[in-house]
């Protein structure tokens, strides 16, 4: 299956992109990305489309870079909104074999989920966000994972995602007023690697890695770099 990659800028006068683009609540941005694809998928269209985004920012910008495996409608997007260029990665994913040397970077979600009985001895939350050392310890276990050995790693911590969630079906106006938060730690991973195992690496590269795919993590992005000498 072909993998698109989409370069998504804002258009320098739309507030609204730049809106969409610039914080940390991404219920609206999720829900642009997703209308750049056909309706009536009633459920998981993000799996359906293999939706992974993440936001670039840059000395002259955000930006957002768009992975899915069927090229994003640039016509569904409001006036002057962004400009969109897209391209397949075919080539880049016929060239992965073993030995070969990539540039990485994936921000990602590094979480810790302790069982029951630690839970309670040590009175942690069901999920324990990752930092530092922990957080690397944890990405060379996710690379290990997508067929990748690990040469440099830096790592940068990022903004938390937060969003609300409210039930789908209230019964009385008090359900209707709770809602749940929802936060997603996130650190960005940038290195070096070696391909091992091209295939766990492919695997990894259409399904993401880690959780809070919905609200911009997971996506791995890979360049040809030098073999080291």
């Amino acid at each position: 299956m072909t993998l698109w990659l989409t370069r998504l800028t804002p258009h320098p006068t739309s507030r609204l992109a730049q809106q969409e683009l610039s914080g940390t609540h991404s219920t609206s941005l999720h829900r642009r990305v997703m209308s750049l694809f056909p309706d009536g998928v009633e459920d998981q269209a993000r799996t359906h489309f293999g939706v992974l985004f993440r936001i670039e920012d840059t000395t002259r910008g955000s930006h957002l870079l768009l992975q899915s495996n069927q090229p994003p409608d640039p016509t569904r997007l409001p006036d002057n909104y962004a400009a969109l260029t897209t391209r397949p990665l075919d080539d880049l994913l016929t060239a992965l074999q073993p030995g070969r040397t990539l540039h990485f970077r994936c921000a990602a979600s590094p979480v810790r989920k302790p069982g029951a009985t630690t839970r309670a001895l040590y009175n942690l939350p069901a999920v324990v966000p990752l930092r530092g050392t922990a957080a690397d310890e944890w990405w060379q276990r996710q690379a290990d994972a997508a067929g990748l050995k690990t040469l440099t790693l830096t790592s940068q911590p990022l903004d938390t995602v937060r969003d609300r969630t409210r039930p789908t079906n209230p019964r009385t106006q008090s359900d209707a007023k709770n809602a749940n938060t929802i936060r997603h730690h996130r650190v960005r991973f940038d290195g070096t690697a070696t391909v091992i195992d091209p295939d766990l690496l492919r695997t990894a590269l259409h399904h993401g890695i880690g959780r809070g795919k919905a609200y911009g993590c997971g996506l791995l992005s890979i360049a040809p770099a030098p073999d080291p000498t």
